[in-house]
């Protein structure tokens, strides 16, 4: 494993601690050049899977690339890294479980779902993208519906 700040590949792994309800190995390791200290998580990978996008393209599912766009609608929140990657890593459990092919709506509307769970703020953040809301009148609508469920649960 590389060091983030030199470089360097010479690095010990001084702790290992099962994390993730057992799905992954958290790491910390230190380099023995700069004596930097870092975290590193070993997962198991799932089986691949595609993402058919709305224009009908394919391509392999990357991680990364719904993980960010989790980040910016929880940015500023009170959202863990635990709680993004044990969404994540249920919602992933299920995709690559079930279908060889997974729609990014689907996916979208996972996320979505669990999002709401965690953080109400992020999941209108993430909504408005994901639903490509046009205008005002559709944003209202969709907080109306959290509205009204918060009025229900009390």
């Amino acid at each position: 494993m590389l060091c983030p700040r030199c470089k360097s590949p010479d690095t010990a792994v001084i702790d290992s601690r099962i994390s993730d309800e057992g799905k992954s190995v958290r790491r910390r390791r230190e380099c023995t050049k700069c004596d930097h200290r870092f975290t590193t998580f070993e997962r198991q990978e799932l089986s691949s899977f595609i993402v058919v996008k709305r224009d009908g393209t394919r391509e392999p599912y990357a991680r990364d690339k719904i993980e960010r766009g989790i980040w910016l609608a929880c940015t500023k929140r009170a959202v863990t890294q635990e709680q993004i990657d044990a969404l994540l890593g249920k919602l992933e459990e299920g995709w690559a479980s079930n279908h060889q092919e997974v729609s990014s709506t689907a996916i979208g509307n996972d996320v979505m779902r669990e999002l709401k769970k965690i953080d109400q703020v992020a999941y209108i953040r993430f909504a408005s993208v994901h639903r490509e809301f046009k205008d005002v009148e559709e944003f209202k609508e969709e907080l109306g519906k959290l509205f009204e469920k918060r009025k229900g649960n009390r």
